[in-house]
């Protein structure tokens, strides 16, 4: 056992992760002279090997794990996974679409008119490997037939002003689908005054699926780009796959639809959990914003 980590030792690890988690987080830069974006170096992922040679080799101190897992817990450093933080999405858009959402928020509360969130997800039939409590030192094994890469797609649709969803199976997304998505919507909701609020992907811009959404009266409004966070369906999605392919394997798509049915009609029986968890972004955070490419 080496000496013990002084004051000055821990500021200088702290200082490492600090410096790391900066560098991780640091957007890629556009060069001045041709505007072409320039890839940051990697930042350092420091795990506890790697942080005990660098303390042999920068501190002389050489010590247990267990001992540093104790610097790094009384420093306030904790073992965490990272988040994604998409820095190709555009500050200025995304500010508009701020201002944009709440006043779309104002005219559903209103009555004005419905405000309907839609997006798509590709759902494997293989079990989703999630926590769960278990026995100390037994294994918790999930049985799967191995369905391999076999998946469902699915569209989703959350109705604001009902604090209802809607989610069936569809062939693939495409802009057939999309109409088809639009036509069920106008069909459900013959009287309404009708806003769709998807992403951006090349189908729903398609202009055969705008040309019949101006047909059938329905208003669209595309998220940002790179911006998924702006979507409460992709809380829908988490909360689906936490229910219904968490540690579960389903060995044919009827399988993995008809387990969607049952989450479908328990979410729309809790209209309270269903709001708060598909809760509409309205806000940003300045720090994290500086994080996109300028």
């Amino acid at each position: 056992m080496g000496p013990p980590f002084s004051p000055e030792a821990r500021t200088l690890i702290s200082q490492q992760i600090d410096a790391a988690t900066e560098a991780a987080a640091a957007p890629p830069a556009r060069d001045p002279a041709t505007g072409k974006v320039v890839e940051p170096k990697r930042a350092p992922r420091w795990t506890v090997p790697k942080l005990l040679r660098w303390a042999t080799d920068n501190l002389g101190i050489t010590c247990a794990r267990e001992t540093l897992r104790k610097v790094l817990r009384d420093l306030d450093i904790t073992w965490k996974q990272g988040k994604l933080l998409l820095a190709r999405a555009s500050q200025e858009e995304r500010a508009k679409f701020v201002t944009k959402i709440k006043s779309l928020l104002r005219a559903a509360n209103s009555g004005n008119e419905k405000l309907i969130f839609i997006d798509e997800a590709h759902v494997h039939q293989d079990a989703d490997l999630g926590h769960t409590w278990a026995r100390r030192g037994q294994r918790y094994y999930v049985s799967s037939t191995s369905p391999g890469l076999a998946r469902v797609t699915f569209f989703g649709a959350y109705v604001y002003n009902d604090r209802k969803v809607a989610i069936w199976p569809a062939e693939r997304g495409n802009s057939r689908t999309a109409i088809d998505c639009l036509e069920y919507l106008r069909a459900a909701f013959p009287h309404d005054r009708l806003r769709v609020c998807w992403d951006g992907a090349s189908y729903h811009r398609a202009e055969d699926v705008h040309e019949r959404a101006s047909e059938l009266g329905i208003l669209i409004t595309h998220l940002p780009a790179y911006s998924p966070e702006f979507m409460p369906v992709e809380a829908l999605w988490r909360w689906m796959r936490e229910e219904v392919t968490y540690n579960h394997c389903h060995a044919t798509a009827a399988d993995l639809i008809a387990g969607v049915e049952v989450f479908e009609t328990k979410a729309n029986e809790q209209a309270a959990v269903l709001f708060q968890r598909l809760h509409v972004r309205t806000s940003l955070d300045p720090d994290q914003e500086k994080l996109r490419i300028s």
